[in-house]
C-alpha cells in the first residue's frame, strides 16, 4: 500500500521549540488537526536552513488555516536548539523542531537514508483523522517552496470539506473546482 491515505503510525519524540521547555510530541497530539511534517537531512547544513526560513515565513499563515508544523531530522533535540542559537535564519522559527536521533520518525514515513542516518528532503501533510494527505519528496540538492505547500494545503481541506469536488492543476482558494461525472469524461 502506498503511504497516501495511510494512517500515521505510533511516536514519540522530543521537540525544541524556541520559548519552551524540551517536551514530548506524540502521534496522539497531532490527531484531530493539520498537521505537516517536513523532514530535511540534518541540522548545521546548507538547503535546509533555507528551506526552513521559508516555510517559518509561511507558518502564521499555515497556523491561521489550523496546521502545525513540525520540522524533523535525525538530529537530537539538543543540536536543535544549538542549531536555534546560532544561527540567524534558525534563530526566527517559532514552530516545533523534532528529534529523531532513534530514526522511528523517518521509518515511519519511509525516508531514512539507509546507512546514512539521515532522512530525505520530504513534506507530508496529515489531515485531522491522521491520515496522509500529501506528499512532497526531493533529492538533496533541490529545497522546497512554502508558497506552494499552501496552496495544496487548502486545496486539501478543500476536498476535505466539500464532498464530490476536486481541485484542477494550479487551483488557487476562491477559483472554481470540478465535479467529476460522466459529463465531464473527455470534456476537460
Amino acid at each position: 500500500m502506498g503511504i497516501i491515505g495511510s494512517q500515521l503510525k505510533p511516536f514519540s519524540a522530543t521537540a525544541f521549540q524556541a520559548g519552551k521547555d524540551f517536551f514530548q510530541v506524540t502521534d496522539e497530539d497531532v490527531r484531530g488537526k493539520w498537521a505537516v511534517f517536513f523532514f530535511y537531512p540534518a541540522d548545521f547544513t546548507f538547503v535546509c536552513p533555507t528551506e526552513l526560513e521559508d516555510l517559518g515565513e509561511h507558518y502564521d499563515m499555515l497556523q491561521k488555516l489550523g496546521v502545525e508544523v513540525y520540522a524533523v531530522s535525525t538530529d537530537t533535540h539538543f543540536s536543535h536548539k544549538a542549531w536555534h542559537d546560532t544561527s540567524e535564519k534558525i534563530g526566527k522559527l517559532n514552530f516545533p523542531f523534532l528529534g529523531d536521533q532513534n530514526h522511528n520518525l523517518a521509518t515511519n514515513f519511509d525516508v531514512l537514508r539507509e546507512g546514512a542516518g539521515l532522512a530525505d528532503r520530504a513534506t507530508f501533510v496529515i489531515d485531522p483523522d491522521g491520515v496522509i494527505q500529501l506528499v512532497e519528496q526531493t533529492c538533496e540538492g533541490v529545497g522546497r517552496n512554502a508558497n506552494e505547500l499552501v496552496r495544496k494545503i487548502r486545496a486539501a481541506q478543500y476536498v476535505r470539506n466539500n464532498p464530490g469536488q476536486v481541485c484542477p492543476a494550479a487551483w488557487e482558494e476562491g477559483e472554481e473546482t470540478l465535479a467529476p461525472s460522466l459529463d465531464l469524461v473527455g470534456k476537460i
